[in-house]
């Protein structure tokens, strides 16, 4: 990248509190075993984090409480290089997600939205030359105003899988999905362009149902997937947001999500983007 691209992140922070068992438990059943860790989470931070160490002039536009937590994950954010002046200090604790990961990096998750249900875009404003990320792990009607409001590049996570209103479809410029969450959204069929990631079998980018790109995997050892997704949305966001072409961005994008699943945290350490760009 010449300049670095300016990205408002719009999205939720939450507390991850993770279990690390040799695998995950059945319905009813309780694993012995685990080893329990308490890092930065939430789609919103994991992927503005990201953003930021790939080298994009990163804000964040968010809710923690008014505890430990919140003052903990603005510190890990500024700590990423996001911008944090936008985040608001709401009367809910701060948001929670409890996860358990196997030995195999898989994993399930259950979140506690707390104070991710006070996100607001009142008094934020979005320049034609910012960029713009969300994902839904906050209220709709945020995102259907986010969409009004992005005068930029307009990124959608659409995650986890819900019903995304015809007019956020029309206006984003960018939808990223994995194959679960595709299945799932019969309208992103026609949408201007979407990412779908297949998870060891890479990704593929179509425009209004047509395939214009694939890239494999990158091969490298699972540690955990919790953070692998919102890496790959950053960096792929980042990447056509800074006008590298689909192809190359994509390739970028899984090589990322690589170095992602490959590090423990949910917000891994990670280089600048021009690191994993393919040659050429």
């Amino acid at each position: 990248m010449t300049a670095p691209v300016a990205l408002a992140v719009v999205g939720s922070i939450n507390v991850d509190l993770t279990a690390r068992t040799a695998r995950l438990p059945e319905p009813g059943e309780t694993i012995g075993g685990g080893r329990l860790s308490r890092e930065a989470g939430g789609k919103g931070a994991n992927q503005a984090a990201a953003a930021a160490r790939l080298g994009a002039a990163v804000r964040m536009v968010g809710a923690v409480g008014s505890d430990g937590d919140g003052a903990w994950m603005i510190d890990e954010l500024a700590a990423a290089g996001a911008d944090t002046a936008a985040v608001r200090r709401g009367a809910e604790p701060t948001g929670v997600a409890l996860i358990v990961v196997d030995d195999e990096g898989e994993n399930q998750i259950a979140v506690c939205e707390g104070a991710n249900g006070e996100v607001s875009l009142e008094g934020v404003d979005f320049g034609a030359e910012e960029a713009v990320l969300a994902q839904l792990e906050i209220r709709m009607d945020i995102i259907a105003d986010l969409a009004r409001k992005a005068g930029g590049y307009f990124a959608l996570n659409a995650a986890p899988a819900l019903e995304v209103p015809a007019a956020v479809i029309e206006r984003a410029d960018l939808i990223i999905v994995n194959e679960t969450e595709y299945a799932l959204l019969p309208a992103l069929r026609t949408a201007r362009r979407v990412a779908v990631t297949y998870g060891g079998e890479g990704a593929k980018l179509f425009e209004h149902g047509e395939l214009v790109a694939a890239a494999p995997a990158v091969k490298t050892t699972v540690v955990n997937s919790v953070g692998a997704g919102d890496a790959f949305c950053a960096a792929l966001t980042v990447g056509l947001a800074s006008g590298i072409a689909p192809q190359r961005a994509l390739e970028a994008a899984c090589a990322v999500g690589a170095a992602a699943v490959a590090d423990p945290r949910s917000q891994p350490l990670l280089g600048r983007l021009e690191e994993y760009l393919p040659a050429g």
